[in-house]
């Protein structure tokens, strides 16, 4: 019943604002056209404003789930006409506050005493307000300035009613829409679900904070505000006040000097920094949420705010998806079609062949175009068609990245219409390959799981010793009625001087790699160990298979 009363609602609002039209133009409600008609909602309303503020509006009336949908939507200026895109830009930071007396409250509730005694001022006028919470300046008893993060009472109860609502919508799609499995909508939702309750705890948004602006330490590119960690609380938090320019200010930038090309190619360059090299990325990068510090115009450096949502990728997903990057910038679409089928995101038995025909067919037409005139977005649903065709699955613990991507290179694109995010990415990709892939690679990751990789060494002798005694067990029940038993004690001690030396030749490599895993000097008499090692290891090899 209540997933009934918050589907009326919706319905409701959406009347309200002259958007009904959009819902009786799905195929699902035609046949039922004539229901519209007799809602008593319908009656006497009257249109006011635009298509695209009446939009606005009723995503705002709607709550912070709709208010998030309409920050991802605004962000894409090449899939949305240009009028509702400006006006879904609004809801980036012009939705309406909480007064700033419950404000209050709610901070001293959580701290346990006055604000008075908390801070050397505190501003009950927010500085903005977003779809979550607000934000409030202050200053410290020592003078710092400070911003003050609140949640919106009731966040847990209006969201949980509307994640409910998704979760039944999931639901029945999957149980009558048969295309709609390959979306996943059920497992969507509960991906979304984690993410959205993460964002009510605030100790969660002051702990990603400080992750980044670690792995960002020292950087020119981006700045990331000191968190105050002694008044944070699950939903009171208490930051470094940042100033700059908001980026999707384009024309203050300009006015202000700002080398706007460096500025969009940096932005590209933060966020593939974050997902491949941290594995840790801000996943909330709507124009709200980043500011840029001009006091360098030259070299403009980035401010992120709103740390609530992040995300982190399998190390698998992570290889993957380069791979497919690197594969789309050089054409390589059988790669693309490889990948796709290893990292099982298509059905078993997919003929790699007609996938990497299908890719071709669909990306060479774009391709065929400057790089700098190509959107990731339209890629994307382009790829879409196929996907259809071949029955791939979307990956839930993708779509944050998805999210993001889409969202940085609409601001990037708005920002510098020129914009090659293509090139801008492909040396961080390139670089970020040959370190996860190339010998040191390798040495990193035994050095990293040295007590694994020495209980192995352990246990080598014993496995080797029983595998070619089973084999040579299993030779001699072939021969016993041929051979003599001379002849098979004579096998017998050679195979295990065979394994002997096999056993040293694998313990000499080893060594050799363990020596220069850590780095212990001469760097040449580990080379030398694993190189002897090496050739010992391969000449008994072709010699046991020789004799074989």
């Amino acid at each position: 019943m209540r997933v009934a009363g918050r589907l009326l609602t919706i319905h409701r609002v959406l009347v309200r604002y002259g958007l009904d039209d959009f819902v009786r133009a799905t195929h699902l409600y035609r046949p039922l056209r004539f229901v519209f008609y007799f809602s008593p909602w319908t009656w006497f309303r009257r249109r006011r404003g635009s298509r695209a503020e009446r939009l606005r509006l009723a995503l705002e009336d709607l709550g912070p789930i709709f208010v998030k949908f309409g920050q991802l939507l605004s962000t894409r200026r090449d899939l949305l006409p240009v009028d509702i895109a400006d006006e879904l830009a609004k809801l980036q930071d012009r939705v309406p506050p909480f007064p700033g007396d419950i404000a209050r409250a709610r901070i001293e509730e959580e701290l346990g005493s006055p604000v008075t005694r908390l801070f050397g001022s505190f501003d009950e006028t927010p500085l903005a307000a977003a779809s979550i919470a607000q934000v409030h300046a202050a200053t410290l008893i020592d003078g710092r300035a400070v911003v003050v993060k609140v949640l919106r009472p009731g966040m847990r109860k209006v969201i949980g009613r509307d994640i409910e609502v998704l979760h039944a919508l999931a639901a029945l799609a999957e149980r009558y829409w048969a295309e709609s499995r390959r979306f996943r909508p059920t497992e969507v939702v509960s991906e979304y679900e984690k993410t959205v309750f993460d964002e009510l705890d605030l100790m969660r948004e002051a702990a990603n904070a400080s992750q980044l602006k670690r792995n960002f330490a020292g950087s020119t590119m981006l700045h990331v505000p000191e968190v105050h960690w002694d008044l944070c609380r699950r939903e009171v938090m208490v930051m470094e006040r940042i100033h700059g320019v908001q980026i999707s200010d384009v024309a203050q930038l300009r006015a202000l000097g700002t080398d706007i090309q460096k500025l969009a190619e940096n932005g590209v360059k933060i966020f593939f920094t974050q997902v491949f090299w941290h594995n840790f990325f801000h996943a909330d990068m709507h124009p709200g949420n980043i500011f840029v510090d001009v006091s360098d115009p030259a070299n403009p450096k980035y401010v992120a705010v709103d740390f609530g949502i992040v995300g982190t990728l399998d190390p698998r997903d992570q290889l993957y998806l380069a791979g497919n990057f690197l594969a789309f910038f050089e054409r390589d679409y059988r790669k693309v079609a490889v990948l796709h089928v290893e990292s099982g995101w298509v059905p078993a038995g997919t003929r790699v062949d007609e996938l990497e025909t299908a890719v071709r067919t669909i990306c060479e037409p774009i391709f065929n175009k400057p790089l700098k005139d190509i959107s990731f977005g339209l890629v994307l649903l382009r790829l879409f068609e196929i996907a259809r065709r071949f029955q791939i699955q979307i990956q839930p613990q993708l779509i944050l990245l998805q999210k993001t991507l889409l969202n940085i290179e609409g601001v990037g694109r708005d920002l510098y219409p020129e914009l090659d995010l293509w090139k801008t990415a492909l040396p961080i990709l390139r670089d970020w390959m040959r370190e996860r892939t190339g010998p040191r690679a390798i040495i990193k990751h035994i050095r990293n799981n040295w007590p694994d990789v020495a209980e192995a060494l352990k246990l080598l002798p014993v496995i080797a010793r029983r595998a070619i005694r089973k084999a040579y067990d299993e030779r001699i029940v072939v021969r016993t009625e041929s051979a003599s038993l001379d002849e098979l004690r004579s096998e017998l001690r050679e195979g295990r001087r065979r394994t002997d030396s096999i056993i040293a030749a694998a313990a000499s490599l080893l060594s050799g790699v363990i020596w220069l895993s850590f780095g212990t000097p001469p760097a040449w008499i580990g080379w030398l160990l694993a190189a002897s090692g090496a050739v010992l290891l391969t000449n008994r090899l072709r010699m046991g298979a020789g004799s074989g």
